[in-house]
């Protein structure tokens, strides 16, 4: 039997043939993240990206050109949301130097302000 709630709530998203899709993995992001009003969209999809790779080995060091081809946008775009992501302390920044990819560190307990539904 179907519970009332179920039963009432109109389905807008439908996932079909998941797997050739999902071969690749997928990414789960907070959605107190995902629906805050204190970053940007950009910045939103970038913390996503940062997760998507981090969620292997609990850590991830991808250059900022890895991150702007895999998401399509300019590098200079992903510095500026990384700096954002920084800024608002979504996440740690460990800058290695010479010409090595930094270490971000992503806190998941990061304080979420705004929109939370």
């Amino acid at each position: 039997m179907k519970s009332l709630g179920s039963a009432i709530k109109e389905r807008n998203i439908v996932i079909t043939g998941g797997d050739a899709l999902s071969q690749a993995g997928f990414t789960q992001a907070p959605n107190a993240i995902l629906k805050s009003d204190q970053i940007s969209s950009g910045a939103k999809l970038v913390y996503a990206m940062l997760l998507s790779y981090a969620w292997h080995d609990d850590f991830c060091f991808p250059g900022q050109e890895t991150l702007a081809s895999d998401i399509g946008i300019a590098r200079g775009t992903v510095n500026r949301h990384v700096q954002e992501l920084a800024d608002k302390g979504f996440i740690k920044i460990k800058r290695l130097g010479q010409g090595r990819a930094n270490i971000y560190e992503v806190n998941l307990k990061a304080k979420v302000l705004g929109k939370r539904r």
